[in-house]
C-alpha cells in the first residue's frame, strides 16, 4: 500500500467506527457493569465489544497490517516487542470514565502509524455522532450525523487570546493553568477524551497541554487529523511525538492549532 492509497482507506475505517459506535451506544443505553483493570482504570463490556469489532474489521480490511488495541495489549494478548514499520493503534472507547459518568464525552480512535509517525486517523464521538478523519496533509474532514464530510482546518489564535482545552478526568490541572497563563490563554474549556484534538483540528480551540500519562492509542488518530489540518502535536521539549515507544506510553505533550513560525 502506497501513501496515495491511504485516503481510499478512510471511508472503510469510518464505517468500522460507526459499527463500533452502534454497539457502544446499545450498551450505553441499556446499562452496564464497571470493572477495574490492573492499573485501576475502568473497563466495561462496551470497551471489549468495540475492540473485538474493530480488530476484526481491520484484519479483514488490511490483513497484512497488525493492529494493537488497548484492551488486548493490557491483557498481554498482543506481542509488541518487535513492532513493524506500519501498524494500527486502536482505542475502542477513549474516555471510559466519561462513558461511565454518562456525559457523552467519549470517542473511538483508530490511527495508522508508519515509520513512527501517524499517517491516518479516524476519531468518532458516538453520542455527538461526529467523525473527524484524515489521511495526509489537507485531507482533514468532519462529518456530523449523516451529512457529507466537510473540510476542516486548524486556526491561528485570535487577537483576543487562545482558547485552551483541558482534560476533564486526567492530568495536572495546576500545571495546565500555569502554562496557559504563560501563553496568554484567555479561556480554558474542560472536555473529555480525544475529542479535544478534533476541536483543535476544526479551529474551535488553539492549545491543549497535557501533563500526565497517556497512551499512544489515545493520541494517534487525533494527532494524524490535527497535523493534516495544519496543527501540531509535540513533546513539551518541542520534539516530535513518535509512536512505537516501549509500552506505548507517551510523554507530556502540547497540541496546537496553527502557529506562526
Amino acid at each position: 500500500m502506497s501513501g496515495a492509497d491511504l485516503p481510499a482507506l478512510v471511508p472503510d475505517i469510518v464505517e468500522i467506527t460507526r459499527r463500533a459506535s452502534r454497539e457502544i451506544l446499545r450498551i450505553y443505553n441499556r446499562g452496564f457493569d464497571v470493572r477495574g483493570k490492573e492499573d485501576a482504570s475502568p473497563i466495561t463490556e462496551a470497551d471489549e465489544a468495540s475492540e473485538a469489532l474493530i480488530l476484526s474489521g481491520l484484519k479483514s480490511l488490511t490483513p497484512d497490517i497488525p493492529a494493537f488495541g488497548e484492551e488486548a495489549v493490557s491483557r498481554g494478548e498482543a506481542n509488541a516487542e518487535a513492532l513493524p514499520n506500519r501498524f494500527w493503534l486502536v482505542d475502542p472507547l477513549d474516555g471510559t470514565r466519561e462513558f461511565v459518568s454518562r456525559n457523552g464525552e467519549f470517542a473511538i480512535c483508530i490511527g495508522l502509524v508508519e515509520a513512527r509517525h501517524p499517517i491516518l486517523g479516524v476519531l468518532h464521538a458516538p453520542v455527538l455522532d461526529t467523525t473527524w478523519s484524515a489521511a495526509g496533509a489537507g485531507t482533514a474532514c468532519v462529518r456530523r450525523a449523516s451529512a457529507r464530510p466537510e473540510p476542516i482546518r486548524a486556526r491561528r489564535p485570535p487577537a483576543s487570546g487562545m482558547i485552551a482545552v483541558q482534560s476533564r478526568s486526567h492530568g495536572d490541572r495546576a500545571a495546565v493553568e500555569a502554562l496557559c497563563a504563560e501563553h496568554g490563554v484567555s479561556e480554558i474549556r474542560i472536555q473529555g477524551s480525544a475529542i479535544k484534538l478534533g476541536a483543535l483540528a476544526e479551529g474551535q480551540a488553539d492549545f491543549y497541554p497535557r501533563f500526565g500519562p497517556t497512551m499512544e492509542w489515545d493520541t494517534c488518530a487525533g494527532h494524524a487529523i490535527l497535523e493534516a489540518a495544519g496543527g501540531s502535536l509535540r513533546t513539551m521539549a518541542g520534539g516530535p511525538l513518535l509512536y512505537g515507544k516501549p509500552g506505548f506510553r507517551n510523554p507530556d505533550f502540547i497540541a496546537r492549532g496553527i502557529v506562526d513560525r
